[in-house]
């Protein structure tokens, strides 16, 4: 499952510059798109988190939080349609955070340095989960750069570091997700098919309107119809009603 996306507190939290293009739209759900008329007042319009050329020493990067905290199997960094503008380079590090001071995520901010409360997380000493890697560029066939990844501990946060300034589209990150047992409460009823509890999708029948795994997903179907339509029978349907043949909670 993509645990970075699964859960509604997915965001954000910092970025080194966003002149081009705010990092937040690494983590939008639906493909990248390029619309070759759009441009903004600071250029090309790109669908992705794009920086200036950097021209002080450094690099750009930026801190995500998960949607659900978790073990990282895999990650897919998509550099669709930055051909020449793409990052070379790109590395991730990963720790897992209680709570973090204040932020205000989401806003398309431009050319800012890490501030005093940003650099005490300390998140260039962040563990390495994947060491400097050269990105392809974003044409169909070498868009998506994969890198699998050995789980050593549990993640709410990623430091994603483009070398040294460029372009990514998307960032997806597959892993399985672990809950902080210790805060649950004994007495307490717990969904144990949950994704956001480790609950896992291992096989289906038919996928061709939804992926089944959306059954055990916190977060509310963003592309689900406003209203319910009725059929010539009377009644209220949804589309590709299929079944599970195994969950299983690690």
């Amino acid at each position: 499952a993509n645990i970075l996306l699964c859960f509604s507190f997915f965001q954000v939290i910092f970025a080194t510059d966003e002149w081009f293009a705010p990092a937040k739209n690494l983590l939008k759900r639906d493909p990248p798109q390029f619309i070759g008329s759009a441009f903004t007042e600071f250029g090309k319009w790109m669908d992705g988190w794009e920086t200036r050329r950097k021209r002080i020493p450094g690099h750009d990067w930026c801190i995500i939080q998960l949607g659900v905290p978790g073990l990282i199997y895999g990650v897919d960094v998509d550099t669709s349609f930055f051909t020449g503008n793409h990052a070379p380079y790109v590395s991730i590090q990963a720790a897992c955070l209680g709570e973090l001071p204040s932020f205000t995520p989401g806003e398309d901010r431009t050319g800012m340095a890490a501030t005093e409360t940003q650099q005490a997380l300390s998140s260039e000493a962040w563990p390495e989960l994947v060491s400097v890697s050269q990105l392809q560029p974003g044409y169909s066939d070498s868009c998506h750069n994969y890198f699998r990844v050995s789980p050593k501990r549990r993640v709410t946060h990623l430091r994603l570091n483009m070398f040294p300034d460029g372009g990514i589209a998307r960032l997806r990150v597959f892993g399985i997700g672990q809950r902080d047992w210790s805060s649950v409460p004994a007495n307490q009823n717990v969904d144990l098919i949950a994704l956001t509890n480790g609950g896992v999708c291992l096989g289906y029948s038919d996928a061709h309107f939804g992926h089944p795994r959306n059954m055990i997903e916190t977060l509310k179907e963003i592309m689900r119809s406003p209203t319910q339509t009725q059929s010539f029978t009377g009644r209220v349907m949804q589309p590709g009603l299929q079944y599970n043949t195994q969950i299983s909670v690690l």
